[in-house]
């Protein structure tokens, strides 16, 4: 079925990238395991040309797959045990778990908790009535780790995929892009689908607008002569393992319920900041005007956000804010709702000047990128200084637009560039940013590149015609 996760053979062309790539982890598999493997997923990473952090607002993103991804060969087993190997040992230690005895440590996770979400969310949701089966795993990932390009879900995504084919299911793209949204939160991470739906339903080629409740998936055709180009700022950032990303969620909830309230809704239910301009059938920009009749922009405190919601401090802690976000004292409403809503509505003209074919497209959309980006860092306040001088090294190298992507706080810029300058454009934030930084300068081989829209997730076996 088309919606179905596609199940393929190996790349016939023995010199195929993808032919290499998996023959090398099957030797690497037979060695560790003394096996051959029987199946390999695959699940992408993306980059999000613009929409940061509105996904779990309720708002559509606009967010590609890339050519980095997640790969893992597995072999069935007979066992009760899940055993996990990493291509990269020097950097990933083995690890075993028992598939009835899942543990997943929240407060520092590692990198086998991240398969543990996968394999726990699918063996949930498929309340299998037979044992689940065991496995020998070995994965091998090409997306920078907390670089803003979703490799933490990118794992999680393609562990659950391995999980559900290894235990003779299928499954529709969009519910396992759902699943595997939902499960990542055992992790602590409040995110809102976005990763995990290009993941599963990206498309070579284009990019896609991603709907939610329900989730859907439109195909953007980007202009043509444009092509755009990833560069780590090489700061890292774990979301799962910091606050800051789940304060940003409480703080747009927060919002959402005073915004609410203020409007006479039976606020208590509203969650998300698109749930209110709906029920008050406003458009964006009037729920911006909204905001800024509503809310101050002095951070407002616990008790003066209790005393607006007529809540105990108690009743505060335990029903809004999360245990990540129970010490913050003070919170950036006014800002943190301007950017959603602002931001919501610069992804909707992003995707109307794609469908227009408008002759000016690419300077409008670098424009769109460009304002995306000043919003995250003032309004939302999801830059660092090492992420701001890169963009502006990407826009004095000739990007059209360039902007942080993924969560931030470092990470990644994501950068249009005409594809007659891409040479020239590498060439000159190599210089200009890499160089002047030794340790910068000794992963710019894995920093920069340029990426074309790829291909959402597959599974691949060794003995079929591709």
């Amino acid at each position: 079925m088309a919606d179905k996760v596609p199940v393929v053979g190996f790349p016939t062309v023995q010199t195929d990238q993808g032919f290499e790539r998996l023959k090398k982890l099957a030797e690497k598999f037979k060695e560790k395991f003394g096996c051959e493997p029987n199946f390999y997923g695959r699940a992408p990473g993306r980059v999000n040309l613009i929409g940061e952090h509105i996904d779990y607002c309720g708002y559509s993103v606009l967010p590609m797959a890339i050519e980095q991804d997640v790969v893992i060969a597995v072999a069935t087993t007979e066992s009760q045990d899940v055993l996990l190997s990493n291509v990269k040992s020097e950097l990933y230690s083995d690890f075993v778990f028992p598939v009835n005895n899942v543990n997943i440590n929240k407060d520092s996770p590692q990198w086998q908790d991240y398969f543990q979400c996968g394999f726990l969310g699918m063996t949930e949701h498929l309340k299998l009535s037979s044992p689940v089966r065991g496995m020998k795993c070995m994965v091998d990932g090409t997306v920078p780790p907390s670089s803003g390009l979703s490799s933490s879900s990118a794992l999680v995504c393609c562990a659950a995929l391995v999980t559900m084919y290894a235990n003779g299911k299928s499954l529709p793209k969009n519910e396992l892009a759902d699943m595997c949204a939902k499960c990542e939160r055992y992790i602590g991470t409040q995110g809102g689908g976005m990763d995990q739906a290009i993941s599963f339903m990206a498309h070579k080629g284009t990019a896609k607008l991603i709907d939610f409740n329900p989730l859907k998936a439109t195909d953007v055709y980007l202009p043509d002569g444009i092509s755009f180009v990833i560069s780590n700022s090489c700061v890292e950032k774990n979301k799962a393992a910091s606050s800051e990303f789940n304060t940003r969620v409480v703080e747009c909830r927060i919002a959402t319920q005073i915004l609410a309230k203020q409007k006479g809704l039976q606020w208590a239910s509203f969650q998300h900041l698109g749930d209110v301009q709906k029920a008050l059938n406003l458009s964006l920009p009037q729920a911006v005007k909204l905001v800024k009749e509503i809310l101050h922009k002095e951070p407002y405190t616990r008790s003066e956000i209790c005393q607006i919601l007529d809540m105990k401090e108690e009743d505060f802690v335990s029903n809004v804010l999360s245990s990540r976000t129970a010490q913050v004292q003070s919170f950036k409403l006014f800002q943190r709702a301007t950017h959603v809503f602002s931001e919501a509505g610069r992804v909707l003209s992003f995707k109307h000047i794609c469908d227009e074919a408008d002759p000016q497209a690419s300077q409008k959309l670098g424009k769109l990128m460009n304002e995306s980006h000043t919003s995250c860092r003032d309004m939302y306040e999801c830059s660092c200084t090492d992420l701001d001088n890169l963009v502006s090294v990407c826009l004095e190298a000739g990007a059209l637009g360039s902007r942080l992507t993924g969560a931030g706080w470092g990470g990644c810029a994501v950068s249009m560039v005409p594809t007659n300058h891409v040479m020239d454009f590498l060439v000159k934030v190599k210089k200009n940013y890499y160089d002047k930084n030794s340790t910068k300068a000794a992963m710019v081989g894995k920093s920069l590149f340029a990426t074309q829209p790829g291909t959402g997730a597959q599974i691949y076996l060794p003995n079929i015609a591709s």
